[in-house]
């Protein structure tokens, strides 16, 4: 049996591998950061019909150790169909296990959207239309797309939108993609309707270099981005730095920060009620933009969430709160989660890709029939 982790994403360290029933393992920090979660390696070797266990020995010092319960990791032969197998957190370890079928077998925290899938998606959409804007650079000299997708330059709103801020949160980027497949949809009509009156400005990932690295929460230099937005800096975050120069330069009437939460099991979102500049008008829009996503049947709902801030009390460091509270706008994180809805449980696969794309497209839906009223 060979474990390995020297790829996209990947993340791991063996501990001791001479039992098979029951591997012990180790997720690597962050590069320059105490955080760790993320996890993504293959195992190469296996015997078809025999078990396989494996125990993340650090998990109960991770980033967010009380989010392993009810978690189960998630497992496949061929990197595109992923599927959850069965895992429990027990003193301290996260055990999961596996009957093989194959003599290959990827694990990870959550299904990886890939660095080799984002290029490609950045390609097609410019094929389809879209105009790159801008590409600002990581730490390490990965781009950081900015691509605008509308009608005419100029349109009468800028809606922004981007994703993986926290490089481990892979559900943000599949969020993108299925955005961006149905904003180029020329046959339908509500978006059609909706870039006559809009146009969007996306960062399909933000985080390239820790993606790339297997991190959990930071970039190159171990910044939280999402801490970052009022002291972005060329040095620790030029990745920030990027999107801020060029909103500042374009304007900003609606604003969705895409993430993944590693402890509830359910789509949620964060406003900006807590932001000194927060007004009726803003908590008006918030109301309907939440009331519309869960009238429209999406895997979406309002009971549980983050506890909301107290006026005047809001951390403006967060992309949501600085960017609601510089533009005036509709200024919202979209959470979804590393284990699954549990509004719609879906046992084999829990959360994944193909869920996260869904709830891209729904909220275009909400977009369209709110673009009247966001400014």
């Amino acid at each position: 049996m060979k474990i390995s982790a020297d790829f996209d994403s990947g993340n791991i360290q063996v501990i001791d591998a001479s039992d098979p029933q029951r591997v012990l393992l180790a997720m690597r920090p962050d590069l320059n950061s105490y955080h760790f979660q993320w996890f993504h390696f293959q195992v190469d070797g296996l015997q078809p019909g025999q078990r396989y266990g494996f125990s993340l020995t650090n998990a109960g010092q991770s980033a967010y150790n009380r989010a392993w319960d009810g978690y189960q990791a998630v497992a496949s032969y061929d990197q595109l169909d992923w599927f959850r197998v069965p895992t429990r957190f027990e003193d301290g370890q996260l055990h999961f296990e596996l009957q093989a079928e194959h003599e290959c077998v990827r694990f990870a925290y959550f299904e990886p959207y890939p660095r080799a899938r984002h290029e490609r998606l950045i390609a097609k959409a410019l094929e389809r239309g879209a105009e790159l804007v801008a590409s600002g650079r990581s730490l390490e000299g990965r781009d950081i797309q900015l691509l605008r997708i509308g009608g005419q330059a100029g349109a009468r709103l800028k809606l922004w939108i981007i994703a993986q801020q926290h490089p481990g949160e892979h559900m943000a980027e599949w969020f993108m993609e299925g955005l961006i497949e149905r904003l180029q949809n020329p046959q339908d009509a509500e978006i059609t309707a909706l870039l006559a009156e809009a146009e969007f400005y996306l960062v399909p990932n933000m985080n390239p270099d820790g993606a790339y690295r297997g991190h959990l929460r930071t970039n190159h230099a171990g910044q939280d981005l999402n801490r970052a937005w009022q002291s972005a800096s060329s040095e620790r975050s030029p990745e920030v730095l990027f999107v801020l120069q060029h909103m500042q330069r374009l304007g900003v009437d609606l604003f969705l920060d895409i993430h993944g939460d590693e402890e509830i099991p359910h789509v949620f979102t964060a406003g900006c009620e807590g932001n000194p500049g927060y007004t009726p008008r803003l908590a008006a829009l918030e109301e309907d933009f939440r009331s519309r996503l869960v009238g429209i049947g999406a895997e979406f709902q309002t009971r549980f969430g983050y506890p909301r801030d107290e006026p005047g009390q809001a951390n403006l460091t967060l992309a949501c709160n600085a960017v609601g509270q510089a533009f005036d706008c509709l200024s919202f994180t979209i959470e979804m989660p590393f284990k699954d809805h549990d509004d719609n449980p879906q046992p084999r696969t829990g959360w994944n890709g193909a869920r996260s794309q869904k709830l891209g497209q729904d909220v275009l839906t909400v977009l369209a029939q709110m673009v009247a009223t966001l400014r």
